[in-house]
């Protein structure tokens, strides 16, 4: 009888101390950072490439 408590105690530790919701949240928030660095590149980009558009065609 001893041997299925240390087994059901071992098989709980090994659940407990498993780690994959931690690491899928670190990738969560790696990819939420990437995300905001790409809009924030896009929109200084953006403004910058508009304007140069725009004297581009307004020296045609």
């Amino acid at each position: 009888m001893l041997t299925s408590y240390e087994f059901i105690a071992a098989y709980l530790q090994a659940k407990v101390k498993s780690e994959r919701g931690a690491s899928l949240v670190e990738y969560a928030l790696l990819v939420a950072l990437i995300a905001v660095v790409c809009i924030a590149a896009v929109s200084a980009l953006g403004n910058r490439a508009s304007s140069n558009f725009s004297s581009i065609s307004r020296s045609i």
